[in-house]
């Protein structure tokens, strides 16, 4: 009898915990998501509280363990998408509107690392740092860095004499190498996950740049998004190290709204969550 009561109670104490074997990851740019109403640039179009249901109620449909989010401009506005009883929130500590940060569903336990400030290049550049965190799904750990990289340079060509803006973008692209780089040398399975403003199935110097450390999964390789019509993904997800073999084959989701007409690209986002599920052995 005792043994029944056992079991019953350890049967209860689980039900609601995430699975620790099985993460869905995910990631998704915002658009300007602010709950300010005054003092933005004149092109954004503010919120309204039904605007904030609909994407909470995406949020609740996406149901991921772990989502980057960018382009929002604090953790309280980030709440009003993300339930505060189903998730923890950790924004980067950088001074601009469009930060970035992770949510992370309750009962998944991780340290919150420095955020990498040399991503934003410099002060004057106005670009965002990553978010850098140890995830700790089980008993292995992940390292997950966050990013939303440079605008500008997503379909120019990075010849002799680039642009400003790929410059700058290829800056990024080298710091993110030199943490991939770092992940290797510790031996940390890892992700960066994020909009990376670039289409990286073109073979160039972007993507060759950023997988000269150690190889790379990307989750988004060989698709082009539903979102709003087939366009080539600039949200993407890099898996690397021993999480490599974590990835389950054909799990690559891309959450489109329902929503049809372009009107609704600035009452929900101009992007879409990218999502990709891993087993994490135990």
């Amino acid at each position: 009898m005792r043994a029944w009561w056992l079991a019953a109670i350890l049967s209860l104490l689980t039900a609601g915990a995430p699975h620790a074997a099985e993460l869905k990851i995910a990631t998704w740019n915002l658009n300007w998501l602010t709950s300010r109403q005054a003092g933005l640039p004149s092109d954004v179009k503010i919120r309204q509280p039904e605007d904030f249901d609909r994407l909470r109620a995406y949020a609740e449909e996406l149901n991921a363990d772990l989502v980057a989010i960018e382009e929002v401009d604090n953790a309280d506005t980030a709440r009003r998408v993300f339930a505060p009883d189903a998730y923890s929130i950790h924004m980067s500590h950088d001074r601009v509107r469009q930060r970035v940060g992770i949510a992370v569903r309750r009962g998944l336990s991780y340290d919150v690392n420095p955020d990498v400030t040399a991503i934003a290049l410099d002060p004057v550049a106005h670009l965002r740092s990553g978010v850098d965190i140890t995830l700790h799904p089980g008993a292995k750990s992940l390292r997950v860095l966050a990013v939303h990289l440079k605008q500008g340079c997503q379909y120019l060509v990075f010849d002799r004499s680039p642009r400003t803006t790929c410059v700058e973008l290829m800056s990024q692209f080298d710091i993110v190498a030199q943490w991939i780089a770092a992940r290797r040398d510790e031996g940390m399975p890892f992700l960066v996950l994020g909009d990376f403003n670039r289409d990286l199935d073109k073979n160039d110097k972007f993507i060759r740049t950023i997988a000269a450390p150690t190889p790379l999964t990307r989750a988004t390789e060989g698709f082009s998004s539903p979102c709003w019509g087939h366009e080539a993904f600039i949200d993407h997800i890099l898996i690397g190290g021993t999480a490599r073999a974590w990835v389950l084959p054909n799990t690559l989701r891309v959450l489109a709204y329902r929503e049809s007409d372009p009107a609704w690209k600035e009452r929900l986002s101009d992007h879409c969550p990218v999502s990709v599920r891993l087993k994490v052995p135990d």
